[in-house]
Parts: structure tokens; C-alpha cells; sequence
């Protein structure tokens, strides 16, 4: 019995040391760099916010955050870097939506989207732009539907990657619409949205603030927003609902996510200094001049968020049939 009693305050020292450990570590957080994975290509919706929010972190925070984009497989390759890192808290990955909604597309999964990652803090979210070469003689989606249906196979799509959420804007969007365009994948916004501009591909579904400066400078015409109201940066373009399909809303959502398993005390540290971060006034002015919507998370929150993206997302994939291989 005396034997099991020892054997027992082993265990439990054990876990009083590790627990401990954990605490210190936490105490001096961050005390080095901090990196960062974008895994999309640098100048896309994705790259510009996640540097903006990583430029006032490291303010907050005393240490540099190191930006490293690795684009490759729609953002696979990024998250899969962030997954085998040390949980520490100074390997971080910024991604989108699409972290969560490529597994459901995969008919090979590469991670758990719940399992492989600590959820840290959602950033905030924006509407897709429906966009199109100028060239195209259509002012609405109405109308550029009603020009795809009387030209088969002349119109295609440019998604920033498979899985992400101009993807399955532009999935949805063929199915609702009864449209039978191809769906051309690249490497992030910015090839996407220059083949478009240079007529290599017709439209385009794309994150709001790698769009808008496209089509602010004449470049790109918007047909739709795929937010529920208008956005008061585009105050005239009209939303998806709005153009024949009722009821129609996805959003990009942007968040910070972890190795598995990251220690408590750090991933709270982090979700107080990334609520403050999106509520300052620098990064506040930023986020209007884009349309982006600031909505700070706690991390049980953000778990939740991505629970029920899973079920509703889940239900569109299986309703759309989509399924892509690598």
C-alpha cells in the first residue's frame, strides 16, 4: 500500500512540475520572435490583414513577429508547418475560413481542423466580391448569368485555391445560378485576381479587401457583395440576395490558430493582446477602409464558431458534391 502511495505522489509531482513549467513559461511570454505563417502567396486579403494585425501585435507584445508565407495546396502546406511546430506559442499560423472548410473538400484530409490546432482568437470577418473583367459586357449578376447560359463554355472562374472561401462562393454560385463555368485555381488573390484583370479568366468570388483596390481603380467591375446587407465602402453594388438568389451569405472570416495542445496560460495571453490589437484605433481605421468587421473571440468561443462552420459548410460540400485531390 505505502508503495502505491509513493508511486501515486510521483505522479502527481510530475504533473505539479509539468503544470509549473507551463505557468513559467508563461510568465515571460514572448520572450523571442514570434513567427508567423500566412499560407498564401504575400498581397492577398489574407497577407495584408494578417501583417497589419501581426505589426500591431508586436507593438503590444515587445517582439518581433517574422511574417513567412507558404502558399501551396490552397494553404495545406502553411497549416501542415504550423501543425508540426513545437506548441510553444512562438509558431502561429493567420489564416481564413478556408482552414477550416478545406478538410471537408479533401478526398484525402491532411489535418482535423478541431483535433490539429489551438484556436487563439478570431480576428473578424468580410463579404467576397463577385467581380468581373471589364471587357464583359454585363452590370449585374443577372445579367453576366443570363451571358454564361447563352455562351457555354467561354466563361471561367479564378479562385485564390481550392477549398478556400471563393471557391466554394464560386461552387455555390454555379449551382444556384445554374451556371456550368470552370473553376481555374491559383496560388492566392493576387495571380487570381490579375488573370482576371489581364481577361485570362472572366469573374472572379474574392475576399473584400484584395478586391477593392481593383476595382477602385477601374480595373475590375463588382456585380455582387455575398454579405447579407450592402458594405458602405461599395454602397452601390448590389448583394447576391439582391440578384436572384434569396437568402444567399458567405463570409471570409479571419482568425490565429496554434499548434494542438498549446499551453492555456499562453493562448490566453495571446487572445487578450489580439482583442486589444483589433480594438485600437490604428488597426480600427485600417479594418473601415476595407470593410473588414472586427469581432474579437475568446478562444472557447472561437472553438465553437469553428464547430458550427463544420456542420453548416459541411452541409453545402455534401449538397454541392464538391471533392478536390492534390
Amino acid at each position: 500500500m505505502l508503495k502505491k502511495i509513493r508511486s501515486l505522489s510521483k505522479f502527481a509531482l510530475l504533473g505539479i512540475a509539468i503544470a509549473s513549467a507551463q505557468i513559467c513559461s508563461a510568465d515571460d511570454y514572448p520572450n523571442k520572435p514570434i513567427k508567423m505563417v500566412i499560407p498564401y502567396t504575400p498581397g492577398g486579403s489574407i497577407d495584408n490583414i494578417g501583417r497589419m494585425v501581426a505589426d500591431q501585435l508586436q507593438r503590444q507584445l515587445g517582439q518581433p513577429i517574422i511574417i513567412e508565407n507558404t502558399p501551396g495546396a490552397s494553404g495545406v502546406l502553411g497549416s501542415l508547418n504550423v501543425k508540426k511546430a513545437k506548441a510553444d506559442g512562438y509558431t502561429l499560423l493567420f489564416n481564413a475560413s478556408s482552414q477550416v472548410y478545406l478538410p471537408l473538400v479533401l478526398s484525402k484530409k491532411s489535418y482535423d481542423a478541431e483535433k490539429d490546432f489551438t484556436p487563439i482568437g478570431q480576428i473578424g470577418y468580410v463579404p467576397l466580391v463577385v467581380a468581373v473583367n471589364n471587357d464583359i459586357p454585363a452590370r449585374n449578376l443577372g445579367e453576366f448569368a443570363t451571358l454564361v447560359k447563352a455562351n457555354p463554355n467561354k466563361y471561367t472562374w479564378a479562385t485564390s485555391g481550392l477549398g478556400t472561401t471563393s471557391h466554394l462562393s464560386e461552387e455555390m454560385l454555379n449551382r444556384a445560378l445554374k451556371l456550368k463555368m470552370e473553376i481555374v485555381a491559383y496560388k492566392g488573390a493576387v495571380p487570381q485576381l490579375t488573370d482576371v484583370v489581364g481577361g485570362h479568366v472572366s469573374a472572379a468570388a474574392s475576399p473584400m479587401p484584395g478586391v477593392r483596390s481593383f476595382v477602385q481603380a477601374g480595373r475590375l467591375r463588382a456585380l455582387a457583395v455575398t454579405s447579407k446587407t450592402r458594405v458602405p465602402n461599395m454602397p452601390d453594388v448590389p448583394t447576391v440576395s439582391e440578384s436572384g438568389v434569396p437568402g444567399f451569405e458567405l463570409l471570409s472570416w479571419y482568425g490565429i490558430w496554434g499548434p494542438a495542445d498549446m499551453p492555456a496560460a499562453v493562448t490566453n495571453r495571446l487572445n487578450a493582446e489580439i482583442a486589444k490589437a483589433v480594438e485600437s484605433p490604428a488597426l480600427k481605421a485600417k479594418f473601415d477602409e476595407l470593410s473588414f468587421i472586427a469581432n474579437k473571440s475568446n478562444p472557447e468561443q472561437f472553438r465553437q464558431l469553428i464547430r458550427e462552420d463544420l456542420v453548416k459548410i459541411g452541409k453545402a460540400v455534401k449538397e454541392a458534391s464538391i471533392q478536390i485531390d492534390f
